[in-house]
């Protein structure tokens, strides 16, 4: 292999050739060997990616339909009801702590259930962009580097550059990014658990950041802090740090009132825990609205279907990448004939469309199967109809 380097003069962009014989007819058979394990295993995950999520949305709606069906809505509600206990309930109401959340450094508190400290800092980023092509038959494939300058959140490290003379970056940041959390959340009258807590998330940046009483090495410019003093000037290794929360729980007017959650849970004394259907499906539901009982099930329902659609699709191009690369052997025998291999290449990637189509229909049908049986029929002959048609044409060609 020989390889030969190109430099810009600007210094922030080079290129870089790699050149190498081109590759013989048993190294191509060897490389789509290796293709077709990969492929194989691509195919195996296929099914059971399929089969599983058929199964997992089953149990999930028919356990969406046993919460709808026993939940208890609790309007107006202003006091515990121990009669209760142990049963699935649902409210809507504002969110409670007890006390702020503090970051000392940055003199910044704040009453909600989360306060993020994001920190980036100003560093050299690489860039790579490549192209493949033939000339004096050998197969050579260039990549351009370019260097930019921008804000990161994680160290980039400058050692892995191809070029690293000129564009090095710090080896760690000054501030490490942190999530500080309530240690006790409530809802009305109840505690949250931890998977409740969780699923709070709609963090949303922090605007009006104290600027007295700070730090004299820190500037405030543009809801940021910058350990800098020329924040429109930065240096590689300047740090800068910003806030975010989720869930106020606080009833001063700054940065808003208390947020109000809609939650689905089990009641257990003050406390709201995980609720175990029939179906083994725990329920744990937290909205950021106000939305009733029906509505956060028919959202529970909207998401269920979007997943499960979501598996089918990845399920079917995991098969139809399997069967692609399984079957690229025969594309490997014919490519030194430019014709035959495109027609080849061409019946191939149908031949993987139509068999990775069948054969997840067929799939998803066996998951319906002990459900809905006439669901799963109907699967069935829609997975079998490319075979059909073949076989109604077939004897036309033979008359012909």
């Amino acid at each position: 292999m020989s390889e030969s380097f190109a430099s810009t003069e600007s210094g922030d962009q080079h290129s870089r050739v790699n050149s190498r014989p081109k590759p013989g007819f048993l190294e191509r058979l060897s490389e789509t060997a290796g293709g077709m394990v990969v492929g194989l295993g691509l195919f195996a995950l296929s099914f059971y990616v399929l089969f599983t999520n058929e199964g997992r949305a089953l149990r999930t709606a028919a356990s969406l339909d046993e919460g709808l069906s026993q939940v208890v809505s609790l309007h107006h509600y202003s006091g515990l009801d121990l009669q209760n206990n142990n049963h699935l309930v649902h409210l809507s109401a504002k969110l409670r702590t007890t006390q702020p959340l503090h970051d000392p450094n940055y003199r910044v508190a704040l009453q909600a259930v989360k306060l993020k400290r994001q920190v980036e800092m100003y560093q050299w980023v690489e860039s790579q962009e490549s192209r493949d092509y033939v000339e004096d038959g050998e197969q050579k494939s260039e990549t351009t580097y370019t260097y930019n300058t921008e804000w990161k959140s994680e160290v980039i490290n400058s050692r892995n550059f191809d070029k690293e003379i000129g564009h090095m970056n710090p080896s760690a940041m000054a501030v490490e990014s942190v999530t500080v959390v309530a240690p006790d959340v409530w809802v009305g009258p109840f505690l949250l658990s931890k998977g409740l807590v969780d699923q709070i998330n709609n963090f949303k940046s922090l605007m009006g950041l104290p600027q007295s009483h700070i730090d004299p090495f820190l500037t405030v410019d543009e809801d940021y802090f910058y350990h800098t003093p020329t924040p429109r000037r930065p240096e590689v290794g300047d740090v800068r740090v910003s806030f975010s929360y989720a869930g106020l729980s606080g009833e001063g007017s700054w940065p808003g009132p208390a947020q109000i959650v809609s939650v689905v849970a089990k009641q257990m004394g003050e406390q709201l825990m995980p609720y175990k259907t029939k179906s083994g499906v725990a329920l744990e539901l937290l909205y950021m609205e106000e939305l009733t009982a029906e509505e956060v099930f028919a959202r529970e329902h909207q998401h269920n279907a979007m997943m499960t659609w979501a598996l089918r699709v990845g399920g079917w191009a995991l098969m139809f990448l399997g069967v692609s690369l399984t079957v690229r052997i025969v594309y490997t025998l014919v490519d030194w004939v430019p014709i035959l291999r495109e027609l080849v290449s061409l019946g191939l990637k149908l031949f993987a469309l139509c068999i990775s189509s069948s054969l997840s229909l067929l799939t998803i049908a066996a998951g319906w199967l002990f459900y809905r049986p006439l669901v799963a029929i109907l699967l069935c002959a829609l997975a079998l109809l490319p075979i059909l048609l073949a076989r109604s044409r077939a004897p036309a060609k033979k008359h012909q």
